[in-house]
């Protein structure tokens, strides 16, 4: 008898997941040596959302409070991440150092890209596009080839008051079109909506959607068990994506949701979200991204790649390699970089 998909990939996580052991994942025995499958490690991987921070020259107040995230990641610790993987580039994302040290970052990871003894070949850095003097900022990096675009998070206050809709805010993000420049869109789920409407005012500016939203992997359990309620409605956060999906300077990263995993999870508790976002941005509009250290919350690097590739399996391979590859390769503009294992 054949398999209907869900079927499918119940079957496909679970072997996937069968070689994963590391943090206790269901069907993992404990102190397996990780080992990803053939598919997996010959599948060229671009990994559009990588964090690296050395706290020995750069001041993260937000780790205050991040447990386990409170130390350096560095690139060597990065390498062993995506060991027996065919990781072939990544794009360094912004970790929200300490204002004064934005330029500081921004030249700390022009060097990593010159380098080739790593994989990071972009970034996106930090800035604040409502600042006096975003634009002096910003406009240094105009002509560098590793330079993507700017990332700014929303917390507090700013959330409160709607930053998004600010005038000078829009001005700036509607410089970096301008530039040729690209701004990440990092929020709650409940600010899709806002998020919709900073796209529509600035219809020259290409932007990314970090983290399917920031969806929250609990949401979508079809039976709820005892603990941390999820933290938004399943049914609001679809309507909201494929309303942003529509803005076709959108793409999605297929990023975060398994650091918000619930304890035990499997492929399954992730597969709902995924397969919304490829379904309504299309699959063009879809990247592969790490978020590591970050997905190390609930799991390896490793882990969520095999996770997301058994998601996949059902679908067309052209499409598994536009996620993991293709679309990063052209949405970004990159070129190959030569670099020494």
């Amino acid at each position: 008898m054949g398999l209907n998909r869900r079927q499918f990939v119940r079957q496909t996580a679970r072997a996937a997941l069968g070689s994963l052991g590391a943090l206790g994942v269901p069907g993992v025995a404990k102190g397996e040596k990780e080992k990803p499958p053939a598919k997996v490690a010959a599948l060229p991987i671009i990994d559009t959302h990588q964090h690296l921070w050395d706290l020995s020259r750069f001041r993260l107040p937000w780790l205050a409070s991040a447990g386990a995230l409170n130390r350096s990641f560095v690139t060597k610790d990065y390498l062993e991440a995506v060991a027996g993987l065919n990781l072939v580039q990544a794009v360094y994302m912004e970790v929200d150092v300490d204002p004064s040290q934005q330029s500081a970052e921004a030249e700390y990871v022009i060097e990593l890209c010159e380098r080739r003894d790593n994989p990071t070949c972009a970034a996106v850095i930090s800035g604040r596009p409502a600042a006096e003097g975003f634009k002096q900022y910003i406009s240094r990096f105009k002509a560098s080839p590793f330079i993507k675009g700017v990332r700014h998070i929303p917390r507090g206050r700013e959330l409160e008051e709607g930053l998004w809709a600010k005038r000078e805010f829009i001005q700036g993000i509607r410089l970096l079109g301008e530039l040729g420049m690209i701004f990440d869109l990092c929020m709650p789920p409940s600010h899709l909506p806002a998020a919709a409407r900073l796209v529509d005012q600035c219809p020259l500016t290409r932007f990314v959607l970090d983290h399917c939203g920031n969806a929250d992997p609990k949401a979508f359990r079809r039976r709820r068990r005892n603990g941390e309620p999820p933290r938004h409605d399943p049914q609001q956060w679809q309507r909201d994506i494929a309303e942003l999906a529509q803005r076709k300077q959108v793409v999605c990263k297929i990023s975060g949701i398994v650091a918000n995993a619930p304890e035990n999870w499997t492929a399954q508790d992730l597969a709902p979200i995924v397969n919304h976002c490829i379904d309504v941005f299309g699959p063009d509009r879809v990247m592969f991204a790490s978020d590591w250290p970050v997905c190390t919350r609930r799991a390896t690097l490793r882990q969520w790649v095999e996770a997301l590739w058994s998601i996949l399996a059902s679908r067309d391979a052209s499409l598994q390699r536009r996620v993991f590859h293709d679309n990063a390769v052209q949405f970004y503009g990159l070129t190959r970089k030569s670099w020494v294992r």
